[in-house]
């Protein structure tokens, strides 16, 4: 994107969800400007696992071979007891042909990859050093105002969009600093580490049910030998700070791991604790502003309902800006995205979320079999191939089809002879200097 041209949206956030996005409305020829406050793309330990619904989204971004190229797809997820008792599971390997399969690709290397995508769009740009203050709008245009490395600037578009993750300033701009919902009193710890979890049998994805040391094991990278790099994430207990978090790292290991390792037994590349929260913005869309993923909402990482609940905020939302773009839609589908992502949340993301999280540490493991409905239910498929395929599908739940509320070719037809607000409001955008 030429430097003097307006960008017809501006994004704020280069993570996943705002690549993402920028990506696949600069395909369409849309002017982008991607903002980022940090110096550089996030590298920390998070997330890895993308669900159906968000590698349909990939897939139509034309970045999900690369994924699986550069990463792999996992085969069997599975619940255990702390001594590695295997409890119920899924055999992932049954969906190989089907197109929008899981896969695994740590975000950072995501993150680098979509980065890799976007900028080789004529039409977009990723500023780094870029913090947005402060925001604004008015009938005609939305603003925000950044911190850069040659001063402050304000910087306007015809839509911005808040993916600045948990902590959105875009969110606290329109909202404050709280929103709906709740923080666990529990904490969560994510570390990256190299350990010979195959020689103890563990599969790609490991779910461990215990009142104490109530964890998840899944694997990051596969080498030719069956090693790699791991993802462990384990809860903790409310009220302990950072340092503390990370000085008993290597107890909870030992306590958790097969083999009770100790420090010189594994090399740990990564640790970040975090709190965990089941929150959601009240409106998704405020005038020209829209805000999707982590800055509009929060859940409990185990399942992978965030970063997949997140992409798929994208797809809709792309779905809607350019079908204002290219006037196929009028702004109130804006609103219909606001309503229906919403609806996803509470409807399937959050009480999912928290089912998954609580069967972790909520039940006694040895009776886990006879009264979790869920193990039940796989324990019931275990020898049907086509009950777990359609099983491993059912996360597509959370798309919503939002070209079913484009303008109908009757209609297009009677508004293009007729200078009705819709087309007058499409046009105005138009004659902002939009390269269609």
């Amino acid at each position: 994107m030429a430097s003097s041209e307006k960008p017809w949206t501006i994004i704020v956030g280069a993570g996943p969800s705002g690549l993402l996005l920028g990506l696949m409305l600069a395909k369409k020829g849309v002017n982008v400007h991607i903002l980022e406050a940090a110096s550089e793309l996030d590298d920390s330990p998070r997330a890895a696992y993308y669900g159906p619904p968000a590698a349909y989204e990939l897939r139509r971004a034309g970045v999900i071979d690369d994924i699986r190229k550069e990463g792999f797809d996992p085969c069997m997820t599975c619940w255990r007891k702390l001594d590695g008792t295997f409890l119920a599971g899924l055999d992932n390997s049954y969906l190989h042909d089907y197109p929008d399969r899981i896969a695994c690709l740590p975000l950072a290397q995501l993150d680098r990859l979509l980065y890799r995508h976007a900028i080789a769009q004529p039409t977009l740009k990723v500023s780094f050093n870029h913090k947005v203050v402060d925001i604004g709008q008015d009938a005609d245009k939305a603003w925000v105002d950044v911190e850069t490395p040659e001063g402050q600037k304000r910087l306007e578009a015809t839509y911005i969009v808040g993916c600045d993750g948990a902590s959105s300033i875009v969110r606290r701009c329109l909202y404050g600093k709280e929103f709906p919902g709740y923080t666990w009193d529990k904490q969560i710890v994510a570390t990256n580490v190299a350990y010979p979890f195959e020689k103890y049998g563990y599969d790609d994805a490991n779910f461990f049910i215990d009142p104490e040391h109530w964890h998840m094991v899944a694997r990051l990278t596969k080498e030719a030998d069956g090693s790699g790099w791991w993802r462990v994430s384990y809860g903790e207990i409310s009220g302990l700070s950072r340092e503390e978090l990370i000085a008993r790292q290597p107890m909870k290991f030992e306590a958790m791991l097969p083999g009770h390792p100790k420090p010189g037994d594994y090399e740990l590349a990564a640790i970040s604790p975090y709190k965990i929260h089941q929150r959601i913005v009240d409106k998704m869309r405020v005038g020209r502003f829209l805000l999707a993923a982590d800055a509009a909402h929060l859940n409990n990482p185990f399942g992978g309902l965030g970063l997949t609940g997140g992409l798929t905020d994208i797809g809709g939302l792309y779905d809607c800006m350019i079908g204002v773009y290219e006037g196929k839609a009028d702004e109130s589908i804006l609103d219909k995205y606001s309503e229906m992502r919403r609806h996803k949340f509470h409807t399937v993301t959050d009480p999912i979320s928290t089912d998954n999280i609580k069967r972790l540490f909520d039940q006694d493991p040895d009776k886990a079999m006879e009264t979790d409905e869920f193990l039940k239910l796989l324990k019931s498929m275990e020898n049907d191939k086509e009950a777990q395929k359609e099983f491993m599908k059912s996360p597509m739940a959370l798309r919503y089809d939002f070209t079913q509320h484009y303008k109908t070719n009757e209609t297009q037809a009677q508004q293009n002879g007729t200078k009705n607000n819709v087309v007058s409001h499409v046009e105005q955008i138009a004659a902002v200097g939009v390269d269609g």
